[in-house]
């Protein structure tokens, strides 16, 4: 009996529960509802006043374009134009400001690029710098490795005015005195017997010692002979030659055997360099140049 009693009480319980949640639902509704109303009026009263204000606004432009009408009539009639000229003198105005807009980027684009190529060759200069300078470094170095080779040659005195001149042991030496620029050189072999041009001279081995290092040579110039008998390796030989007498050297650095010798002609700069003379450079290589009258080796 008591359990059917209490049946009809849970009921009662769940469905109060479902009417305050409807009841809260309802004023949630409400107050949102209440909400949105308020923010659509203020949006309706901003719309408003927005179409107030562009009605104003048009109300004014078209003030305005009245006035410039007005303003524009009473220019041209004191000015002596008509519409129609006044709107090309606008134009014409409108495109010379636009040219000048046009100009003026122009003319920015240019600077730009100038700056640029500034820059740039700026940088080149930079880098001409730096190799000149490592230029003058080589220069310096050479000079030095020149004079210290210079030192190390060997001063003999000449047989005719015992003066002391520098003298070349071998090939390499040789070029070292060519760079000084004092003379000009000509390298030559020589065979026992035989005369042999050298630059505007001629020589003639007549007998070589390779145990005592001596030599005989003859040398022909002028259409005179000079007779060097008994002379050493590495000795210089001296004579004069030319219409105006020159001092000549004649340097024998290296004997091969009875029968052969090898040596150079030192002669001053300003004496006439035989035509199309067989140069030798510094590196050794001899350029073949078919002329007669002239069997030395020029030291370029």
């Amino acid at each position: 009996m008591s359990e059917i009693d209490e049946t009809p009480r849970t009921y009662s319980g769940a469905l109060l529960a479902a009417l305050a949640v409807a009841l809260l639902a309802a004023v949630v509704g409400l107050i949102w509802c209440s909400v949105l109303g308020s923010r659509v009026s203020t949006q309706q009263a901003e719309l408003t006043t927005a179409q107030q204000a562009n009605a104003q606004l048009a109300a004014n432009l078209r003030e305005t374009n009245a006035r410039l009408r007005v303003a524009t009539d009473e220019l041209g009639k004191s000015l002596g134009l008509t519409q129609k000229q006044m709107d090309a003198r606008a134009q014409q105005i409108l495109r010379r400001e636009q040219a000048e807009e046009a100009n003026s980027q122009r003319l920015a684009n240019a600077q730009q690029q100038t700056a640029q190529q500034v820059s740039t060759v700026s940088s080149e200069v930079s880098d001409v710098k730096t190799d000149v300078g490592g230029v003058r470094t080589d220069l310096t170095k050479t000079q030095g490795d020149l004079a210290k080779a210079l030192s190390q040659l060997q001063s003999m005195r000449g047989d005719l005015n015992n003066q002391s001149t520098l003298i070349a042991r071998n090939h390499s030496q040789l070029v070292l005195l060519q760079e000084r620029g004092d003379r000009n050189y000509y390298e030559f072999t020589l065979e026992k017997g035989r005369r042999k041009p050298v630059g505007t001279v001629s020589l003639e081995l007549r007998s070589a010692n390779p145990k005592q290092s001596a030599f005989t040579l003859y040398i022909f110039a002028d259409d005179r002979r000079y007779v060097k008998k008994n002379r050493n390796v590495d000795e210089p030989l001296q004579f004069y030659s030319g219409k105006t007498p020159e001092l000549f050297e004649v340097v024998v650095n290296a004997m091969e055997s009875k029968k052969e010798v090898s040596g150079y002609l030192s002669v001053p700069k300003n004496v006439p360099v035989p035509p199309m003379a067989q140069t030798v450079s510094a590196s050794g290589s001899t350029p073949q140049r078919k002329k007669k009258g002239f069997f030395g080796k020029l030291i370029p």
